[in-house]
């Protein structure tokens, strides 16, 4: 029986892959072997030995010690496109509310009918002239960063809109490629996103290369009135020097899902309260997502989805299975093969995938290793964790 600790409300779907009879949910368990999350705060949170995995329920992780995880042997998860068509519909709301002042429409039709309670035909008919907007049939929207969100907003602004559509990403995996639509144009640099484009859409991390990307220098290489829209993350855009555009005309308007107290109440500033994937739909499919990896994981070592860890996966074909989390130094797997043959094991299959600093090894055993041989691999230097999977 595995205990899993959930430090938020998660769906009930998750049942469908920790069933009862193998995992207990717990919401205040002290001693468990993986942990679900969405926003909680785990920045300080003490983690019990048992811990081996977390998956968040989401696609951001800035919430997790993932360096501190990664030293003490854990996995750490999350779900990226579980919440994407989600986050994609806000945008293409964003682009319409930026485009067509509905919201000033909205705002001024209520104080009419606060004020006038007869005659509001007439009133609408003199005043809607006010709040003509433009079409976004035949503008140009860039799109940075090509993942699973910024792929299905380009397409659907394309397809769906009508728009011309240039997309940046240095970066485009292979499964992206696939799905991007051949209508999408694709641009080697930023500098042609910023002088080409209409409306500017950001889908990246924030991390220390991308945190206030969106500058001085970037805004005023931009077209004078560019709609810039933010639902991926606030630190990406230089609030100062946002403010400042805003207010001399060179941003028409920027569109974010990350307020704070510094543009709220902005001129040109439409904010959304973080509602990127707050939809049923959305939260069920992180839920089923971090789970399912949660399980793959926890049960038979298998890694998809890892923030800090590579993907490495090997069916599942009887025997004996030890995982080992290492550093990625040379001739580590040479040690951990010699340590199972110095015990008499015999190796059926092996797996092993590093990513950076770090790599990750699994081997299928012919016969179960003792606690010596357990011992000789974890004091092998550069080993972090030792799993059995049995």
């Amino acid at each position: 029986m595995f205990t899993v600790r959930k430090f938020n409300q998660i769906s009930d779907i998750i049942g469908k892959h920790l069933d009862q009879r193998h995992y207990e949910i717990s919401e205040d368990a002290q001693s468990y072997e993986g942990i679900l999350v969405r926003s909680a705060d785990l920045l300080s949170a003490e983690f019990p030995p048992e811990l081996v995995a977390i998956a968040r329920a989401g696609a951001g992780y800035n919430n997790i010690p993932v360096d501190r995880c990664t030293e003490q042997g854990i996995a750490v998860f999350n779900t990226p496109g579980a919440n994407a068509n989600a986050v994609k519909e806000l945008v293409l709301c964003g682009l319409l509310l930026a485009g067509r002042r509905i919201i000033d429409a909205n705002r001024w039709l209520e104080s009419l009918h606060e004020e006038h309670a007869e005659g509001i035909e007439k009133l609408v008919e003199k005043g809607k002239k006010q709040f003509v907007g433009p079409e976004l049939m035949g503008k140009t929207l860039g799109v940075v960063g090509l993942g699973a969100i910024g792929v299905m907003v380009a397409n659907a602004a394309v397809q769906g809109l009508g728009m011309k559509v240039l997309g940046y990403d240095p970066y485009l995996s292979v499964d992206a490629a696939w799905h991007l639509s051949s209508e999408v144009g694709r641009v080697k640099s930023l500098e042609e996103i910023y002088t080409s484009c209409d409306y500017i859409t950001l889908h990246l991390p924030l991390n220390d290369q991308t945190r206030g990307m969106i500058g001085e220098t970037a805004i005023q290489s931009m077209k004078p009135g560019t709609v810039l829209l933010n639902i991926a993350r606030g630190g990406l855009v230089s609030e100062k020097a946002l403010i400042a555009a805003l207010e001399s005309g060179q941003l028409r308007h920027y569109v974010t899902d990350f307020p704070d107290e510094g543009i709220l109440g902005v001129k040109g500033v439409i904010a959304t309260p973080h509602l990127g994937a707050s939809t049923p739909e959305s939260e069920e499919n992180c839920a089923e997502m971090a789970a399912r990896q949660l399980r793959a994981f926890i049960e038979d070592g298998n890694i998809v989805n890892s923030v800090n860890l590579p993907r490495c996966e090997m069916p599942r074909m009887g025997g004996y299975r030890i995982s080992v989390i290492n550093r990625n130094i040379k001739n580590m797997v040479g040690q951990i093969t010699a340590a199972l043959a110095e015990s008499g094991c015999n190796i059926e299959h092996m797996v092993n995938s590093s990513r950076g600093e770090w790599a990750y090894t699994m081997l299928d055993l012919t016969t179960a290793p003792d606690q010596a041989c357990i011992d000789r691999i974890s004091a092998i230097d550069g080993v972090v964790r030792v799993r059995t999977l049995f």
